[in-house]
């Protein structure tokens, strides 16, 4: 047993958990202690510094130099007494990755004294290379110049470097020389604002206290965990995320044993681990747990303001890879690193809620309040409605290509569940013009056991085959892969809100100006809006097949290709909302539109070359050796005069051969596939092919493949096998 793959298991095997100090104070004391968060800008700023901030922090108005200079001041004082050493921009290009220049604090004067220094300007903006960041086409390639501008609603934090210093972190937004949005931040601050705005503005028929409305996510990250040395004995796991190759083992998830199973311990030394080090940074991290695939697992955090809770689930996404490390673990985010098991996701949980603390999508059984609820539930779906093809396609890559429709994930039709109780709400506001909602008695299940206590049961149930699920006060958009950025989907669905709410508003103000009654002009817009939406709304299984064909007679879109989901962004009334919105101009939706397209591109011609180089260089090599192996043993049972004993190898040996010339021809003919698509003259046309013509080889060469592992001997398979690496110890 001496090839790589037995390597790599006897190491995996020999490993043992890490022992994980905790803090020796509470998490309550030391939350947040690596963060220049409110506390700390209130010990170090003067009043009138800090009064102003927190003015413009609230209120997204613009901060003076000479409070930057201030902030700057007490940033790098406390930086330095936390052992920081370095400052950068940390922000979020379209690579989809985060992204860090670091400068040091200190400077060199004319006479060579060292000083430290950090001014405003500095905290203000950075000019970094931004020669080779995606720019969609907005830029030629020899203009480099591109600016990140601070974001001061987003606190700054300390990243432990691993080698005895810090970094302070400056959540910031990039932008290029022309203006443009090169980033996901800042496109995503429009789309809040906008919504804020709009929101606030519906509040106010209801409630004149409320000055603003803040969206508040809760991502909820799934991910796989394998450990290192099996990870770089697969060639497809380092170079695309995933496993090209793999068949099935015996056992994967269909016993659904590992869903909420006892945490191995090494993975729970490594959450511990990265948890405290999350907590640190102010990242409210609440839950851990099994799901359901062998190998996955799930974190997921306390609701935050959008922009923050996106900032925190990239931050943490890379802390996560680090700490593993240490643990001698790789992370999968890849929406399906395995084949025949589920695929990881990202639900991101949204609602709404006010300056006076109220949850606008939380039901209520007083009168006035049901009526706001409805009008912000009917809007919500009524802007899920208009633009579902726009939501699709802010949930468009190439990972997650692999998870949509499969059986743990929303089809790629979108559809909303409400639940019995609601649908039965807006059912009665059609047809009756009764404003009925029920925030829910106390049901409690009788269990016939005394010793139990009573259970509350929700006033619904969950639906976790819908993409955009109603959960009790908040929406569920299960669909977003778990390698994403959700501040793309999330630009889309506050963008589309708000234009609903600035639409809502206009038709309220007209009926208004006509001397009607509001609660009854409320009613009335509502009753049509449910009225031209509700083909949306589904109650029943989202992975069945009853359901597409459903969904097609209802009208209802299945885009199944990313590159067909991306071109809705160039659609006249895509573009023409984001404009409306200010969220994104024309130009700039282009660029991503662009960018997307090349990314797509990228990663399936990545994957392709992964399969051809593994066909060819692993498993065909492989086989043939095998072959000889088998040749020679027929030959001496022929020799012998053992004629019948022979025909099963031969059989075997005519078998393995016939799968090896198929995989030769199956990675020759994707290979001259793949030529035709890149001489192709634009990124459309290539992610075409690539979508409908390189792609359909991936699962003929695989099948081949997968096959080859069950004949071939268990000793002279090159690849880590599933089942070796799924059920980590």
């Amino acid at each position: 047993m001496s090839n790589f793959r037995f390597k790599a298991l006897e190491i995996a095997q020999s490993r043992q958990a890490l022992a994980v100090a905790p803090p020796a104070e509470k998490v309550s004391e030391f939350y947040g202690s690596y963060t220049f968060n409110n506390e700390v800008m209130r010990s170090l700023l003067s009043p009138e510094a800090y009064l102003k901030i927190t003015q413009a922090i609230e209120t997204g108005g613009k901060i003076d130099r000479d409070i930057a200079d201030e902030v700057a001041n007490a940033m790098k004082s406390w930086a330095l007494a936390k052992g920081a050493t370095h400052y950068t921009h940390w922000f979020q290009p379209l690579t989809g990755d985060t992204a860090e220049k670091h400068d040091a604090f200190f400077d060199v004067t004319i006479e060579g004294k060292a000083i430290e220094k950090f001014k405003g300007s500095a905290l203000v903006q950075q000019e970094p290379d931004a020669s080779s960041f995606p720019n969609g086409g907005l830029r030629n390639t020899f203009e480099a110049r591109g600016y990140t501008g601070w974001d001061p609603s987003s606190p700054a934090f300390l990243m432990d470097n691993g080698a005895g210093g810090k970094t302070l972190c400056i959540p910031s937004v990039f932008i290029s020389y022309t203006g443009e949005a090169l980033d996901y931040k800042t496109p995503l601050l429009k789309a809040l604002s906008a919504v804020d705005k709009a929101a606030t503005a519906v509040c106010q028929y209801f409630d004149r206290n409320v000055t603003k409305v803040t969206p508040t996510l809760g991502p909820e990250q799934e991910y796989f965990v394998v450990d290192k040395a099996l990870f770089y004995a697969r060639p497809d796991l380092v170079m695309a995320g995933r496993t090209v190759f793999g068949h099935s083992p015996a056992r994967g998830q269909q016993l659904e044993d590992h869903y909420f199973g006892t945490i191995p311990p090494r993975v729970n030394a490594f959450m511990v681990d990265f948890e405290f080090e999350a907590m640190k940074l102010g990242m409210p991290v609440r839950t851990r747990h099994n799901e359901v695939a062998p190998g996955q697992f799930e974190v997921a955090p306390t609701f935050e303001e959008v922009n923050l809770a996106i900032d925190h689930n990239a931050l943490l996404m890379d802390l996560m890879e680090k700490v593993a490390e240490k643990h001698n673990f790789k992370i999968l985010f890849h929406e399906k690193p395995f084949a025949g098991i589920n695929g990881s996701g990202k639900h991101n949980n949204w609602s709404l809620g006010t300056n006076t603390g109220v949850n606008l999508l939380a039901p209520s059984s007083k009168p006035k309040e049901s009526l706001r609820f409805l009008t912000f539930l009917v809007n919500v779906v009524k802007a899920v409605h208009d633009h579902a093809d726009l939501l699709r396609a802010s949930i468009a890559s190439a990972g997650n290509e692999y998870r949509l429709g499969a059986n743990e994930a929303p089809p790629a039709i979108v559809s909303i569940f409400l639940g019995e109780s609601l649908t039965k709400a807006l059912e009665d506001l059609e047809t009756k013009s009764e404003v009925i909602v029920n925030k829910g008695d106390n049901v409690y299940y009788k269990l016939g056991i005394n010793r139990i206590p009573s259970l509350l049961r929700d006033n619904t149930d969950r639906n976790r085959t819908s993409p955009f699920a109603f959960t009790g006060n908040k929406f569920e958009f299960r669909a977003v892969g778990g390698g994403a950025n959700s501040a793309s989907t999330m630009t889309v669905l506050n963008a589309i809100v708000a234009d609903q709410l600035n639409k809502f508003k206009q038709d309220l103000d007209a009926r208004l100006a006509n001397g009607e009654k509001k609660e009854l002009a409320i009613v009335d817009i509502l009753k049509a809006y449910y009225a031209d939406s509700k083909r949306i709304l589904f109650e029943g299984n989202g992975y069945s097949d009853e359901w597409v064909e459903e969904a097609a007679q209802r009208g209802l879109s299945n885009i199944k290709s990313s590159p067909e989901a991306l071109g809705v962004y160039l659609k006249p009334e895509s573009l023409d909302l984001f404009e409306r919105t200010g969220v994104l101009s024309h130009t700039e939706v282009e660029s991503r539109y662009e960018i997307e397209l090349e990314k797509y591109v990228k990663k399936v011609q990545i994957e392709s070359r992964v399969i051809g180089d593994l066909a060819l260089n692993h498993i065909i090599s492989t086989a043939l050796k095998y072959l000889n192996k088998l040749a020679e043993t027929a030959k001496s049972l022929v020799d012998l005069g053992m004629n019948s004993e022979a025909e099963p190898i031969k059989a075997m040996i005519a078998e393995i051969s016939a799968r090896v010339s198929n995989i030769k021809k199956g990675v020759e003919d994707m290979t001259e596939t793949r030529k035709r698509a890149n001489a192709l003259p634009t990124a459309a046309e290539m992610a075409k092919v690539y979508a409908t013509e390189v792609k359909d080889y991936f699962d003929v060469i695989r099948y081949e493949v997968d096959k080859l592992e069950l004949i071939i001997d268990d000793e002279d398979w090159p690849l880590v096998k599933y089942r070796e690496l799924l059920f980590v110890k």
